[in-house]
């Protein structure tokens, strides 16, 4: 008995026990059964059923049988077995254990998945990568402008870029809307969330799409249930639908947190921003990059104005040259929002002294901090009731934004025009 069991226990420690039994049936050939049986500390019927194998089958035969029974007395009849087989087929996404639940199944679990998986029924499970390449096919068919999906992003959690907003006043919260059929992507940004900023949001991209051509009335925006969607943003979408997602569904907003996830590794992570001007025209650089050049692996290698152009090929350039701004400019002093043609409604507020050779142009900052006389009033936005004071020249360089040098472009164009319109004028005689 202790030989028969040091042999077994041998077996039960091998992961493959082929090698040991041709050992076992080359040494019976040559040395006979009965002392390959002492040799291995086994049984003569040991040695003697694995040499008969060998002879039977060769190599084949010392591999590992089935102990399952060759008969079972309670196998399913094949009516009862056809039924099942019919109903995975209706149901093909519950489970075993689900459907002997819900139609009271007098069947094991593991048999009913047996007899599934005899008729192939049960198929592997998906990966998650898998899935999601199915949804892209699925965009993929949809129409231009079909849906947008917007959301927020938090701008002080990158280490990098919140040092240099804490220093140049830079704004913590990103607005983002993606179109999803070609990826289009249109930015702008904000000291906080708000419905009001919200809406200047959507209200702008908008009315830049009716301006050229995109029926706003087929357009579908879909944002998560954040108090900053709500209030005046359904308003601002004129035409357009607005649909939220459910409650925790992360997933439904794939498309626009993939961007959140790109521009924190291609942008905030690598740039360096001198003042807020800077900081807005780098941002509508890679804008401009995401948009024309940078292609997207998801969407056959081609940029979104490339797919723009190959769905719509009389799309003008310009759909995809929205810039971004500051939001707070837009919002007055009461909360609400307006955007009119200088985003400042008093005209003391903002102005150029050709005298003294200035601009003095308050930034509108929610950032509560002490103030003494080193920090003055140049950076509120309740400054019309404050009195201004000269800016130093750090303070010129920060004021001095793409918007500004609109509207001192403007301001030129319509004194050039009063001159032409004074020497046109005809003299009496």
């Amino acid at each position: 008995m202790a030989t028969s069991a040091r042999y077994f226990d041998l077996l039960r420690e091998m992961k493959n026990a082929y090698n040991h039994r041709l050992r076992l049936v080359e040494s019976a050939q040559q040395r006979g059964i009965k002392p390959t049986a002492r040799l291995f500390s086994t049984t003569v019927a040991t040695v003697r059923k694995w040499l008969r194998r060998f002879q039977q089958q060769g190599g084949s035969g010392l591999r590992e049988r089935s102990r399952a029974r060759h008969r079972q007395a309670h196998k399913t009849p094949p009516q009862r077995e056809a039924q099942l087989v019919e109903l995975r087929k209706t149901l093909p996404t519950f489970g075993a254990r689900r459907v002997i639940r819900e139609f009271d199944l007098r069947i094991g679990h593991n048999a009913l998945e047996r007899i599934w998986h005899e008729h192939g029924l049960i198929a592997k499970r998906r990966r998650k990568y898998q899935r999601k390449q199915d949804l892209a096919r699925i965009k993929a068919q949809w129409a231009l402008f079909q849906q947008i999906s917007a959301d927020t992003k938090d701008l002080d959690d990158i280490p990098r870029y919140w040092q240099q907003a804490r220093h140049l006043h830079l704004p913590l919260i990103q607005y983002t809307a993606r179109e999803i059929r070609s990826g289009l992507l249109f930015w702008s940004f904000a000291q906080q969330r708000s419905a009001a900023a919200s809406a200047v949001f959507a209200s702008r991209i908008q009315r830049h799409l009716y301006r050229y051509g995109v029926s706003l009335r087929d357009l579908v925006w879909q944002t998560d249930n954040g108090g900053e969607f709500k209030g005046d943003f359904p308003k601002a979408l004129g035409d357009s639908q607005h649909v939220r997602i459910p409650p925790a569904a992360h997933t439904y907003q794939s498309d626009v947190e993939t961007v959140h996830r790109l521009e924190e590794d291609e942008f905030f992570d690598l740039e360096d921003f001198a003042s807020r001007g800077d900081f807005l025209a780098k941002v509508h650089t890679y804008q401009l990059y995401f948009n024309l050049a940078r292609p997207n692996s998801h969407k056959e290698n081609l940029s979104p104005w490339q797919i723009i152009e190959r769905l719509a090929p009389r799309s003008p350039l310009q759909l995809c040259l929205l810039p971004p701004v500051f939001l707070d400019y837009h919002l007055n002093d009461s909360g609400g929002y307006d955007v009119p043609g200088h985003p400042y409604s008093s005209p003391q507020t903002a102005f150029f002294q050709r005298e003294k050779g200035y601009i003095a142009q308050p930034i509108p900052t929610p950032i509560k901090r002490k103030r003494s006389r080193d920090h003055t009033m140049y950076f509120t936005r309740s400054i019309g009731c404050r009195r201004l004071r000269k800016p130093n020249a750090m303070e010129i360089s920060k004021a001095k934004s793409s918007m500004d040098c609109k509207w001192l472009s403007l301001k030129f164009m319509l004194c050039v025009l009063a001159l032409l319109h004074t020497h046109a004028a005809p003299t009496k005689g």
